[in-house]
């Protein structure tokens, strides 16, 4: 199994940034315990604060990979182009959010995301990759 997580803005400041909502672990720390507990997939991490690299990651792994768990940030509540870049792939899409975004900022309730995404995992901590993992393994045992 290939998996390949994308993060967007500002998700390269884990650990340093607002702790008390994404917690003092770096991504790249937690990447690490990541491979280790699913020494049985092959991972790539690949981020960006940049819409259109993000975009340009999903399409070059939307049709290769098993699948892809994004977190678009910030891009979240605001790209039609993101959105429309995983429609357009064929590989599913889980979305991933550090924080209960519906429990925050009337404006992080709307995801233009979500529903092109198989389906969404939020609100714990940076264990909801892991439970995004845990889903795509469970996609691929259905098939």
């Amino acid at each position: 199994m290939k998996v390949i997580i994308i993060n967007g803005p500002n998700l390269n400041l884990l650990g340093k940034r607002e702790k008390g909502i994404y917690g003092n672990k770096s991504f790249e720390e937690y990447f690490e315990i990541l491979k280790k507990k699913y020494n049985y997939i092959s991972f790539d991490y690949f981020q960006s604060n940049v819409e259109g690299e993000l975009i340009n990651k999903i399409h070059e792994t939307g049709f290769s990979y098993d699948g892809i768990i994004l977190n678009a940030g910030g891009y979240t509540h605001t790209s039609v182009a993101i959105s429309d870049a995983v429609a357009a792939v064929t590989t599913p899409v889980i979305e991933v959010h550090i924080s209960n975004i519906l429990s925050r900022e009337d404006y992080r309730h709307i995801s233009l995301i979500s529903p092109k995404c198989r389906g969404s995992i939020m609100g714990f901590g940076l264990n909801s990759y892991r439970l995004a993992v845990d889903s795509l393994i469970y996609l691929s045992e259905d098939k």
